[in-house]
């Protein structure tokens, strides 16, 4: 499994998980070390597979809010595999998930307006292997998280 050798790891991966961005002359003020102590902690944490990449994270643009729908869709098992393959080519799907119950996916789609999300609705509908669909459009969000890093599930190995 993953390595984290102390707390100094831990605390690297929270400022980078804040802002990938900071300077890691910053990072090494804040931490109390050598600038060279940053990069190579970084270094062996993406060599390690702790961290795995970095992201932009977008903002919301007041001006141009985007619709956000939750689309549960019933398909049949056989197609399950083409089908997901179809629907990743779908920019306006932001996340597709496996789920237990009544449907066999959820998605989260979010198109620019409304008109988009009736399109694509009916596009996803006319998918062979869609079954079903029952569509929620999200009219405000109140609150989101971000992954947040969670030391407890990493298992430290002692070099």
């Amino acid at each position: 499994m993953a390595e984290i050798k102390d707390e100094l790891d831990r605390k690297l991966i929270a400022i980078l998980q804040g802002n990938a961005r900071e300077p890691v002359s910053s990072i090494a003020r804040r931490l109390d070390v050598a600038r060279s102590t940053v990069q190579e902690r970084i270094a062996r944490l993406e060599r390690k597979g702790i961290i795995i990449g970095y992201t932009a994270i977008l903002g919301d643009d007041q001006d141009h809010k985007r619709v956000q729908a939750l689309v549960m869709l019933s398909v049949a098992q056989q197609r399950s595999r083409e089908l997901i393959t179809q629907l990743e080519s779908y920019p306006e799907i932001r996340s597709c998930l496996t789920i237990s119950g009544e449907f066999d996916l959820c998605l989260i789609v979010e198109p620019d307006r409304l008109e988009d999300l009736d399109a694509v609705l009916d596009e996803i509908a006319a998918i062979p292997g869609v079954e079903r669909t029952r569509s929620s459009i999200v009219l405000t969000k109140k609150f989101e998280r971000q992954r947040p890093f969670m030391p407890q599930n990493v298992y430290s190995l002692e070099n």
